[in-house]
């Protein structure tokens, strides 16, 4: 599994890497963490807001900052 964080570097794109990272522990899985910071990459993705959160792939959210426990659910679907 693989978790993208689409940001420039805000605190808000850290604080969501670190919950991403709590997350992953919690779930006790084997997860990557990737941090996407280049506009153009950011924009293929076809997202207007930062923070935004990728899982394999797939945007689960958009300008939030999400609980560990908020993506723990997307890594355990």
């Amino acid at each position: 599994m693989t978790i993208k964080i689409l940001g420039m570097g805000c605190p808000k794109c850290r604080m969501l890497e670190e919950n991403a990272k709590k997350a992953i522990e919690m779930a006790g899985v084997e997860c990557s963490i990737h941090k996407v910071t280049k506009l153009s990459e950011i924009s293929e993705y076809g997202i207007m807001m930062t923070p935004a959160l990728v899982v394999d792939e797939t945007v689960k959210s958009v300008g939030k900052v999400l609980s560990p426990d908020q993506i723990k659910g997307f890594i355990i679907e």
